[in-house]
């Protein structure tokens, strides 16, 4: 491996667990569901997809490296979504936020009891 390629794996092993890091300190500071499930979505999903990027620069296979490429593209893909279908469905089931947000946006859909699907109709 040449010197250019491991400084680049290098940096994105850092930048990774950096990334990683900051949505673990999330989960633990954060004060309500939604604000640590965002931290865990949007760090998460970066720091775990610069790891797979240099697993799959450091292997120095072409194969390996487009299986990590597609992985990456599959968090990107998944991980919004998939936190935004937990939030509403906490927050159909009650969960809160805290006092310390400004707003709540969904909270005149369940007020109204329109469900998304009505609402767009």
């Amino acid at each position: 491996m040449n010197a250019t390629l491991s400084i680049l794996v290098s940096l994105c092993l850092i930048g990774g667990s950096l990334f990683a890091l900051i949505a673990a300190i999330g989960i633990n500071r954060l004060p309500d569901f939604l604000t640590r499930m965002h931290a865990a979505s949007k760090a998460g999903t970066v720091g775990s997809g610069l790891l797979l990027l240099a697993a799959g620069l450091g292997s120095g296979d072409i194969s390996v490296l487009i299986r990590a490429l597609a992985g990456f593209i599959f968090f990107i893909l998944t991980a919004p979504v998939s936190a935004h279908l937990l939030a509403r469905a906490a927050h159909r089931a009650g969960v809160r936020p805290t006092d310390a947000n400004i707003r709540d946006d969904y909270e005149r859909d369940l007020a109204s009891g329109k469900t998304s699907q009505q609402q767009v109709r």
